[in-house]
């Protein structure tokens, strides 16, 4: 992560209010019900902790990275007042190092924050630690969300379209706003995504 991308959201977060808000994102609530009961979960660029804090309350084992000091110190704070178990990392998720099939949940919400070349490097490590038949949930930008200039991406390229994963279970949801389209499915078993 260069230098003035660390600064400009180690800013954003040294406020006082939560810049994403306290919830967890619509789309991963909305994904409850393909949530196993129990297991370890990991959460990708989880900024102030609103997702990883949400998924330790539906009884995962959660390990939170973001690269933000400010972020980790809110998470930490969000979690207490929750009164669950984070384990928070300090770390880039571009270049984090990714423990292989260690994790039955891996989230990464709002996936348009990192540019193709690194996001390819940060799917890889995912892809890796995500154990077989595990479930991943990632939330971004659709393409035509440069039309309407209210967020997301600025640069067609950070948008995302789906991408082909294999050997696990996939929950992909692109939105755009004014009008979102969520969809939260899992994607059904194929003779390629079986280990």
């Amino acid at each position: 992560m260069a230098d003035a991308e660390y600064e400009r959201w180690e800013g954003r977060f040294a406020v006082a209010d939560y810049i994403f808000g306290k919830a967890p994102s619509y789309f991963l609530v909305s994904c409850k019900p393909l949530l196993p009961r129990s297991g370890k979960a990991l959460a990708i660029a989880d900024g102030e902790g609103r997702n990883g804090v949400w998924l330790a309350e539906q009884g995962l084992d959660v390990v939170s990275v973001d690269f933000s000091p400010a972020a980790l110190r809110k998470a930490k704070v969000l979690a207490q007042e929750r009164g669950v178990r984070v384990t928070f990392e300090q770390a880039d998720a571009h270049s984090w190092t990714y423990p292989p099939s260690t994790f039955d949940v891996v989230v990464e919400i709002f996936t348009q924050f990192s540019p193709p070349p690194e996001r390819a490097m940060k799917w890889a490590g995912m892809r890796k630690t995500l154990k077989p038949g595990g479930l991943l949930i990632i939330q971004g930008y659709r393409p035509k969300q440069l039309e309407y200039a209210t967020g997301g991406p600025k640069q067609i390229e950070n948008s995302i379209r789906a991408p082909c994963w294999k050997r696990h279970s996939m929950i992909l949801t692109t939105f755009t706003l004014p009008r979102r389209t969520w969809r939260c499915t899992r994607a059904p078993p194929t003779p390629a995504s079986r280990p």
